[in-house]
Formats: C-alpha cells, structure tokens, sequence
C-alpha cells in the first residue's frame, strides 16, 4: 500500500457528484480528471491521492488493499458482496432503483421465465425470494432490446428517470433495492491509519448530514 491514503472512485454519474462532497472535505484534484489521461491524481489535501478505475472494480481494490477507501454504487455491493469492507456512509448522491421491468402489460403465464440483466446474483435472489423460476441470462448493455428481440421476458436494471424503458415499450414492474452510491473502507486501513480514515468518514459525514 502507497504512504498516501487512496480513494477509488470512478468515472461518470458516481465521479460527478462525488467530486463536489470531495471539495467541501477539502479534497480536491490538482489537475482536471477530465481532460487528463491519468489514473492517479494528487489532491489538495496532504496525504490524499484519487484512483480513477471501472466502478465494478473499486470494491475489489479496496477490499486488496490497494485503495484505503472508496465510492461505489449499492448496486455493485449488492452484486458482488461486501465482504471484508466497511461501508460507514450512505452518501446519498447517485439515486435511482434496480428494479424488474417488461413490456407494457406483461403479465407472466405463472411458468419459467427469462431474464436479461448485468445484475445476475441480485436477479437471482429476488425471483428466488417469490418463488419464482427464472432463467438469467447475463447481458452487458442495452437491456431493454433483449425483450425486443424475444432473447428475454423480463430484465432486471438500474431504473433512473424510465424515459429509456418508455421508448422502448417497457415499463418498471417491482423495485429490487433503492440504490445510492456508499463510501466503502479496507477494514485493515481502518485500523492501521484510523486518524486520516476516520477524519475523512467524519468530514463527508457532517457534509451529508447538512445537505
């Protein structure tokens, strides 16, 4: 592990609104991350560097050691697990529902049924969970054409505004979780650095509270 505390974040929604709580902590990037090609940027806080990496992959640097900390959705946490990681924090930024959708007035015939998703433990959970049989077959885009084209019955995604799932003839059925994005802590940072971990928990905390 780096001298300096890592924080893993990553690109788009998650990173635009993490940004922001980052700069009220006082922790900024001293360069532009968007228009820089780098991976790994200083910040204005002593002792603080940001990692740019795949959302999917921060809860496995943190949980290795390789970032002390970090903001993921509750989704990737819910799909993947959170073992060996702390999560301290509901940040509250990046809403949105994991939810099941399907054509407009589908209704299912009470048999097996198939669906499409990224989210293939958390799809096979829920339909488990209603005693439902299902069939998930995993797909890494453009959900709403699976239905489309009869690949799927249903599928199983992240749901923001739904204006995607309307263009396509769909609509959301049930909601699965409600999805924000979570600060995440290695457990062995938080023992061997707990003053620089805990003031940066702290911090983003009282951010949040005050929103």
């Amino acid at each position: 592990m780096s001298e300096a505390l890592t924080i893993a974040l990553t690109k788009g929604r998650i990173l635009r609104e993490t940004l922001p709580l980052l700069a009220r902590a006082g922790i900024e990037p001293l360069e532009d991350i968007d228009q820089s090609r780098k991976l790994v940027f200083d910040t204005s806080r002593a002792g603080v560097q940001l990692v740019i990496i795949r959302g999917t992959d921060v809860p496995t640097y943190v949980r290795h050691g390789a970032a002390d900390m970090g903001v993921v959705g509750k989704d990737v946490l819910l799909e993947h697990g959170a073992e060996g990681l702390y999560e301290p924090l509901d940040l509250g930024i990046a809403r949105c529902r994991l939810m099941t959708a399907g054509p407009v007035g589908w209704r299912g015939s009470g048999g097996r049924i198939r669906v499409a998703t990224k989210f293939v433990n958390i799809a096979r959970r829920h339909f488990a969970q209603r005693g439902e049989h299902a069939d998930v077959i995993k797909l890494y885009g453009a959900m709403e054409l699976a239905p489309i084209m009869n690949l799927a019955d249903l599928i199983v995604d992240i749901v923001d505004t739904g204006n995607t799932l309307r263009a396509n003839g769909m609509e959301p059925l049930d909601e699965i979780a409600a999805i924000s994005s979570r600060l995440i802590v290695n457990k062995a940072s938080m023992r061997s650095r707990h003053g620089a971990v805990q003031r940066i928990v702290d911090d983003l905390a009282d951010i949040v509270r005050h929103d």
